[in-house]
């Protein structure tokens, strides 16, 4: 029973709150994508309570996404001057940037002033979906923790759940190119 004994020890600090920032993270996408995906979960209310709390779920990613980065940023020692910087970690700042703008829109003021705008730019949490997959395998490739594929297989879960959500929304969706029944209708009466 050895491989079930977790020594904190090769935990760094950085990766627990990476890992506590993704697990927020996945918090905010859930709700959606089980309400499509899966039906019935609305019945247990959870949805629901994640959908009440995600903006201040979100603001506690963002929190923990930040104070893990600066964590990184001290240790390493890096030159912000210095552009090869942004290049070897384009996805953390990439992420980062998405996340900063999540953050300060996630407001009442925001989505008044915003309005339909507001949704376009929250939408931009899909893109960094897969940017933060991509940081996670990127960046702890070389050092992998008991956290990373955890971290990893939540991550692809919900890549999967947004991906049937998708496809299931596409489904839902009347085709452009079929007349509907009320079209036929006028067509034939027109004929006859």
């Amino acid at each position: 029973m050895q491989f079930l004994e977790i020594n904190l020890d090769t935990f760094s600090q950085a990766s627990i709150l990476g890992f506590a920032a993704l697990t927020a993270y996945i918090l905010t996408l859930l709700p959606t994508n089980l309400i499509i995906v899966f039906p019935l979960t609305k019945k247990t209310g959870f949805p629901q309570w994640l959908l009440k709390y995600r903006r201040l779920i979100g603001l506690l990613s963002f929190f923990l996404a930040v104070v893990n980065g600066f964590i990184f940023f001290k240790q390493r020692n890096f030159d912000i001057f210095d552009l090869k910087t942004y290049f070897v970690y384009f996805q953390g700042v990439a992420t980062f940037i998405i996340f900063t703008f999540l953050a300060i829109t996630s407001n009442d003021w925001s989505v008044k002033r915003l309005k339909k705008n507001w949704k376009k730019l929250q939408r931009l949490t899909y893109l960094a979906m897969f940017l933060v997959t991509w940081h996670i395998w990127d960046k702890m490739a070389a050092h992998w923790t008991y956290l990373t594929p955890v971290g990893i297989a939540a991550i692809t879960a919900i890549i999967v759940l947004f991906l049937c959500r998708t496809w299931i929304q596409c489904q839902s969706r009347p085709k452009k190119h079929q007349p509907t029944a009320d079209k036929v209708t006028v067509l034939n009466k027109s004929v006859g």
